[in-house]
């Protein structure tokens, strides 16, 4: 029998229910960086559309919430109960109101605060990014996309 793999034996010591939750979160963080690259792209768009930064970065959250919603109804929590779509957009953009705070408030405070990211905004996009994602990912797993009940 072939020798293990720290990665294999790190899976085996989880559990099935911590392993498949681990993993869950790893799709959410790639979902995550298709979200920040939508954000950053949006952010930058509305810059050269005359957008201020704070505003441009309303308008690019949206646009990543949204993408985000889709692929992680679609991936993420693929086997999760599927409430209506409208409902359930609705809903991620609420519960996930407490990362955007998270969010938006990291990117706003170093946008004021720091000159480089002030110059570079998507440094800012990242940082919030990072500072709202665990708490999206458990208000997600918990109220949008929780399993359905028998």
């Amino acid at each position: 029998m072939p020798a293990r793999t720290a990665a294999e034996t790190l899976i085996a010591r989880l559990g099935p229910e911590r392993r498949d939750g681990l993993l869950q979160f790893l799709r959410f963080g790639v979902v995550g960086t298709v979200g920040f690259l939508v954000d950053t792209a949006v952010l930058y768009a509305g810059l050269a559309l005359g957008l201020g930064l704070y505003s441009g970065r309303a308008v690019s959250y949206v646009a990543a919430a949204s993408t985000t919603w889709a692929l992680n109804r679609a991936w993420t929590f693929r086997d999760s109960g599927q409430a209506p779509a409208a409902r359930q957009w609705a809903l991620f953009l609420l519960v996930n109101l407490i990362g955007f705070a998270c969010n938006y408030g990291t990117y706003a405070a170093l946008i004021a605060f720091v000159p480089l990211v002030a110059a570079h905004p998507v440094l800012g996009v990242a940082a919030g990014a990072l500072a709202g994602m665990v708490g999206n990912f458990w208000l997600s797993r918990r109220f949008v996309f929780k399993a359905a009940t028998t």
